[in-house]
């Protein structure tokens, strides 16, 4: 299902003049994202030489959800022979935040869903920072209701209406709601799945289910919808939606079995909410990045920059531009945990093994568009179904928004936050990274308000302010024939004395994938022997 084209939606004067009059001002704001100038300067390789050697038992690079959870595991542990090197000033990848004074907000991941059995060591974290109560590893543990996401959760603007919930049910036939319904059955067998080793099928972390089929992971989700005579229009948008959501990529793009995965995955309950619910705060998942962080303390450096990577028999490397004093300095490790981007790696390791560069360059990553609308009154909806915490408008260019201050709306407060979450998959990951280098904040504000506009008519009148944060590399993108492909088995396992831990490993972005990852490289470094369990 092909979105409108980018440009002639965002210069489309009709469109426009659903949202702002014509010739109306934009709200201020900045188009932000991570450090650009740092990344030039890698690329020209303009960097002093280094100017003092510092010794580490280990070293970890990135501090994402992988890096951040693989630091929080070492001094979990007692193992404190480390430094956590992160080349933005703040931690946290894709789970950064921002704040002002109506509200803090997400720049990316906003949400994560109650985990299951599976995701042992996330519950073992939820517990410790107190939004788990009781044994963390029961099957239905309590939680700190005030992390639960309030009432109403999501809803979707249909032909000109808000409904309750996202799967489509304004406009549709009878055939449809029986596709609709086949399909949910069909997901609830795949779920309830399991193999000879009594494992699930489908868990998250994916490393603790079953491998990937390689007949479904061959074909596209849309091809198998189709294969298996689902040929509804709102169940095909429905599911797209969902890896759109999810991996940034479109249904026609994304292996079968990671579309499948979205729906049968996940097993989390509780004793006190629904399956599923999901634990979500004003600034999204930065909450837990920030308290990460905390644990892993004096040891996380940010602002460093790592340009090269070498070693010999005694240990690693690694040469390291701290932005704050301008001027480099070399660590040395007996290991070294590679916690960026997969693509990287290869780029700064001269040495590396040629098998993991042929895996790297086997990924590639979805561009996102993440913008803030700060509004002085929250929407104006008429019609039986409020405001909830997720919004989503069918068939629109973006994912819809979800509202910062849902957690805090009996508080009185008269303004709000909505942050809007756009995927560029209507086309390919290097045209969209030129869209995002390339579009100036205006028409991506005018093309944001716009589309809001045809949900929301005065929203261009309340908005104060919009921001606009780029990720031209949020996410892999589980492509046909990745996830049971050569590429991942190569990057999993250590090279040396260099171990990655990342999303990428999963060939799919979750913070629960990072989680695991980051944490099993830990494990590594303080030779446990299950590190590969």
């Amino acid at each position: 299902m092909r979105r409108r084209d980018f440009l002639a939606a965002a210069g489309s004067a009709a469109l426009l003049g659903c949202s702002r009059k014509a010739g109306a001002p934009l709200p201020p704001g900045e188009l932000l994202g991570p450090d650009l100038a740092l990344g030039h300067r890698l690329r020209s390789g303009d960097l002093p030489a280094p100017a003092e050697t510092r010794r580490v038992g280990a070293l970890v690079v990135g501090g994402g959800m992988a890096g951040l959870a693989c630091g929080w595991w070492l001094r979990r542990g007692g193992f404190d022979d480390f430094a956590l090197l992160e080349l933005e000033a703040e931690a946290g990848g894709n789970a950064r935040a921002g704040r002002n004074a109506v509200s803090a907000y997400p720049w990316g991941a906003h949400y994560l869903p109650l985990p299951g059995p599976e995701a042992r060591e996330i519950r073992l974290m939820l517990a410790e920072f107190g939004l788990l109560r009781g044994d963390p590893l029961a099957l239905r543990p309590e939680y700190d209701e005030r992390h639960l996401c309030h009432s109403p959760q999501e809803r979707l603007f249909i032909h000109g209406a808000w409904q309750e919930g996202l799967l489509p049910q304004f406009g549709i036939s009878a055939a449809e709601r029986a596709q609709q319904q086949r399909f949910i059955e069909r997901m609830a067998g795949f779920k309830a799945a399991r193999g000879a080793d009594s494992r699930p099928a489908y868990a998250v972390p994916s490393a603790r289910g079953g491998a990937p089929d390689p007949a479904l992971d061959r074909i596209s989700l849309r091809d198998w919808l189709l294969r298996e005579g689902f040929t509804a229009p709102s169940l095909h948008w429905w599911a797209n939606y969902g890896c759109r959501d999810d991996y940034g990529t479109d249904y026609a793009a994304t292996s079968a079995w990671a579309g499948l995965h979205y729906h049968a995955g996940r097993h989390g309950e509780a004793s006190n909410a629904e399956g599923d619910d999901v634990l979500t705060w004003p600034e999204g998942n930065a909450w837990l990045a920030r308290r990460l962080a905390e644990r892993v303390g004096e040891r996380l450096v940010g602002g460093a920059m790592v340009w090269r990577i070498g070693g010999d028999e005694r240990g690693v490397e690694v040469d390291v531009y701290l932005a704050a004093e301008r001027r480099s300095v070399r660590y040395r490790a007996e290991r070294l945990v590679w916690a960026g981007p997969a693509w990287l790696l290869p780029r700064l390791w001269p040495q590396r093994p040629a098998e993991l560069a042929a895996a790297a360059a086997a990924l590639d990553h979805a561009p996102w568009l993440v913008a803030n609308l700060t509004l002085r009154e929250p929407p104006d909806d008429a019609g039986p179904v409020p405001l909830s915490w997720d919004n989503v408008l069918y068939r629109g260019q973006g994912l819809g928004y979800v509202v910062a201050t849902h957690q805090q709306l009996g508080l009185g407060r008269r303004g709000t936050v909505l942050t809007y979450y756009r995927p560029l998959s209507e086309t390919g990951p290097a045209a969209g990274r030129r869209l995002l280098l390339e579009t100036p904040r205006e028409r991506w504000a005018a093309q944001i308000l716009a589309e809001l506009g045809q949900a929301h008519p005065d929203i261009a009148a309340q908005c104060e302010r919009l921001d606009v944060w780029r990720w031209g590399h949020a996410m892999v993108r589980p492509r046909p024939g990745l996830l049971g492909g050569p590429a991942l088995p190569v990057l999993r396992r250590p090279h040396g004395r260099i171990l990655a831990a990342h999303a990428d490993l999963s060939g799919f972005s979750l913070a629960e994938e990072a989680h695991y990852w980051g944490v099993r490289a830990a494990r590594w470094l303080m030779d446990d022997a299950e590190w590969n369990a």
